[in-house]
């Protein structure tokens, strides 16, 4: 008897704008694709690929790594499993691993919900929602987390878009796609990271690699890094872009709540889970944040936090 199931990344939700086409889906509220004028905007996935490098997804309630799986928050510990073993770090949150439950779908825009469950790591009752909607500008990504439970809930978020260079490379050709591409990242401060990439201080970015205020060539791969000390405009937003060979400029970025910047070449990764591009990440807090308490929110009964996040694109 043959059974009809849905895509391995659970329902699409295709939504519609002008020159805009994106599908979210089921599993962790993931964009699989955003296209401007028929051009991929982020790499895209199909329906049933794994979702590899994180691909367009909500890293919730925390982004990036925690050393060791531990954290102490407000003098209790917590223990979470670890996914990154050869660096011993828990690594991105929960709220990819989920499908999430549709709240409302229109042409342009679709909200999704994922009630935190009960996990002795985290056990933080957040009730999530994430509605990805089109306009004339782009896509607009609001999330709210609202605290559900009786006791104060640490909480950090991302986005993971990995932008597309335009080439469909394959493998270490991408290294030399990416380094035609510029990327502006306005940050006067870097993060220096140790073996397993936990931070370990800051220092200026001022006369080396990483500065990149001034829209460089992406030539001083490989980065996996985070920048802090962002700019912000005077409308509270805070823009990073990223501008291809073919003239599609792209630009991603959110609200007064991002306060650093991820971003990743994926040089020297495996070749069949090497996106053709490089993520570029705003996120509300940066790795180990649960431990050092830098930039981290605390989420109090009753209470909800947002974060909106956009990626934009014109042609030049």
């Amino acid at each position: 008897m043959t059974k009809n199931f849905p895509p391995r990344t659970g329902q699409q939700y295709s939504i519609h704008y002008g020159d805009w086409d994106a599908v979210i889906t089921e599993l962790g509220a993931t964009m699989r694709k955003v296209t401007y004028q028929g051009k991929n905007v982020i790499v895209p996935l199909g329906p049933d690929d794994p979702v590899t490098c994180c691909h367009g997804q909500l890293l919730i309630p925390f982004p990036n790594r925690i050393k060791g799986g531990e954290y102490t928050f407000e003098g209790k510990t917590y223990t979470l499993p670890i996914d990154e073993h050869d660096r011993n770090t828990a690594i991105h949150g929960y709220g990819y691993r989920s499908y999430w439950k549709l709240e409302e779908l229109t042409e342009s825009s679709v909200t999704q919900s994922w009630r935190v469950p009960n996990m002795l790591g985290y056990p933080f009752d957040l009730i999530v929602t994430a509605k990805h909607e089109l306009d004339a500008d782009g896509l607009h990504i609001t999330v709210n987390a609202y605290n559900n439970g009786d006791a104060n809930a640490p909480w950090a978020l991302a986005i993971h878009p990995w932008l597309d260079n335009g080439f469909n490379g394959y493998g270490d050709e991408i290294d030399g796609h990416n380094a035609q591409c510029h990327l502006t990242v306005p940050a006067d401060t870097h993060v220096t990271v140790d073996e397993n990439l936990i931070p370990t201080g800051t220092e200026p970015v001022d006369g080396t690699k990483y500065d990149l205020r001034d829209n460089p060539l992406l030539t001083g791969q490989p980065f996996d890094d985070a920048w802090t000390d962002v700019h912000h405009d005077a409308d509270g937003t805070v823009t990073a872009t990223f501008t291809r060979p073919d003239g599609l400029e792209i630009k991603v970025g959110g609200d007064e709540t991002i306060t650093s910047f991820q971003v990743c070449t994926g040089t020297g990764f495996p070749a069949y889970m090497h996106p053709a591009g490089t993520a570029v990440e705003p996120q509300t807090a940066y790795a180990n944040a649960f431990n050092t308490g830098n930039e981290l929110i605390v989420i109090k009964p009753g209470e909800t936090s947002t974060t909106k996040l956009f990626i934009k694109a014109s042609l030049k």
